[in-house]
């Protein structure tokens, strides 16, 4: 089936999606971009996505292009017209079409929207965590403001085509003081030898994950020990488990670092029985969100929001 894409106010066909050779993300990076899983048709952790996507148009100034209810409608009618049960929806906000300059544009200057949606086979997905990844390290060489969900990302993308070079799934970056930040797309986690959850504060440092909070939520529910801190590669190294989280990866557990074995190298029943709690609990939260009269009542009509 061909792929649909909503642009700038329409719904296309992905392959004839465009946006104007000014827009200011294209030239600037000048935009931010949220991503959710879907699982069973329906948006997983929604409010936390779409309360990051306020702060993070806030944290740079962009204008919000609707309303929350006109936004929801239109990502419900994404995966409902992509036909997606599994997969993920990416959203990416931009300042605008203008001049090229880098002073902002005028201040009513409309927003760029654009939404993709794509399966994802998550058969795959499990299989994968139940054999665990590799990591590698490298420097930390983004910008300071990474707690803003900006599409600037050429430091992720080599990060992770150096993992993917070497044959990891994923690369976990290491700032100047000798500690792991987080990893190119997903939040680094370790396990303690006493059974404590450890990943670093939320700060200008990292990404505050949605899955990453969702994670803290369910561990603390479920009385087990977490602590935010920093952690260096070294007590990674020496760590009952260890774990990166995401939205696309959920949690996927991590037993090799720079070629180098985590416990026994293989994964902990820890990591993966803190995946099935957070899927399980994950995929009744959506459903419960994808039942709200108000998203639905719009998204079925097949009604465009106007924004």
């Amino acid at each position: 089936m061909s792929r649909i894409a909503y642009v700038n106010g329409r719904f296309v066909w992905h392959q004839d999606a465009c946006i104007h050779i000014e827009d200011r993300g294209n030239q600037f990076a000048d935009a931010v971009y949220e991503v959710w899983g879907v699982r069973g048709g329906a948006l997983m952790d929604f409010d936390g996505h779409m309360t990051r996507l306020a702060r993070s148009l806030s944290e740079l100034q962009i204008r919000r292009p609707m309303s929350d209810a006109a936004l929801s409608a239109i990502l419900v009618r994404m995966v409902a017209l992509n036909h997606i049960r599994n997969g993920l929806i990416y959203l990416q906000v931009s300042r605008g079409q203008a001049r090229r300059d880098h002073i902002f544009p005028s201040p009513d200057t409309r927003p760029g929207i654009m939404i993709t949606a794509k399966p994802v086979n998550f058969e795959k997905a499990e299989a994968r965590a139940g054999k665990g990844i590799s990591v590698i390290t490298q420097p930390d060489i983004r910008w300071a403001r990474r707690d803003i969900k900006s599409v600037s990302l050429l430091p992720n993308v080599l990060a992770k085509q150096a993992a993917a070079e070497a044959g990891a799934g994923e690369c976990w970056m290491i700032d100047t003081d000798g500690f792991i930040t987080e990893a190119s797309a997903s939040n680094a986690w370790i396990v303690t030898a006493d059974g404590t959850l450890v990943t670093r504060p939320a700060s200008n440092d990292i990404l505050n994950g949605i899955t990453r909070r969702t994670l803290f939520r369910l561990a603390r529910n479920a009385g087990i020990k977490t602590q935010e801190r920093p952690f260096t590669r070294d007590e990674a190294l020496a760590a009952r488990e260890a774990f990166i989280t995401s939205a696309s990866a959920f949690l996927t557990p991590v037993v090799e670092i720079d070629g180098k074995p985590v416990a026994n190298g293989h994964p902990g029943t820890f990591s993966l029985q803190l995946r099935a709690s957070y899927v399980a609990t994950a995929k009744e939260r959506a459903r419960k969100q994808m039942n709200r009269p108000s998203v639905w009542l719009v998204a079925c009509r097949g009604e465009r929001p106007v924004n």
